[in-house]
């Protein structure tokens, strides 16, 4: 029921794009690419339902962005509050998780710089054959809102597009 609901709220944003483009255009004759799909349900109005629009928005217009683009889009939005950085990842140890995570190609995380908020994300670039649906129940399985250790994420996020998947832990609002 919730991936039904997720999946209804991403159609939506999506149809509610294309509204709002030019009328007079020609539909495109190309086959569309793929499509944003959220794992995890994701609570309207946070600052995790923020930066998946993000991601959404900016791989549909470009879905030759690395992961280090993205990354540096997620990091230097204006929901974002705090100064951060985006670095690249090594399988193995992944802060937020309780386990080392494997089966990734390239990774870039996309945090603080100050390590007291509890927010960490990262994106994942795979390999075309691999299993992203396993790859994504791994991180969901491993993943540990209370990595930080003296606060708590409030939300879990992860979205795929293609054999790209976005991940985020964090809290529902940044205070300002």
């Amino acid at each position: 029921m919730k991936k039904l609901l997720a999946t209804l709220l991403v159609g939506v944003m999506a149809l509610s794009m294309v509204a709002c483009g030019n009328k007079t255009a020609k539909p495109s004759e190309e086959p569309a690419g793929p499509a944003v799909e959220v794992i995890t349900e994701v609570e309207k109005d946070t600052l995790g339902a923020t930066l998946l629009e993000v991601f959404s928005t900016e791989i549909t217009a470009n879905n030759a962005l690395t992961v280090d683009e993205l990354a540096e889009k997620l990091i230097t939005n204006e929901a974002i509050l705090f100064a951060g950085m985006a670095m690249p990842m090594e399988e193995g140890f992944l802060m937020g998780f309780d386990a080392d995570i494997k089966g990734f190609e390239k990774a870039t995380a996309f945090a603080p710089m100050i390590g007291t908020i509890p927010f960490i994300g990262y994106v994942f670039d795979l390999a075309d054959d691999a299993d992203v649906a396993a790859f994504t129940k791994t991180l969901e399985e491993n993943a540990n809102l209370r990595w930080n250790i003296c606060t708590a994420a409030d939300q879990m996020v992860i979205a795929t597009y293609a054999d790209k998947v976005f991940f985020l832990m964090c809290p529902n609002t940044l205070g300002e």
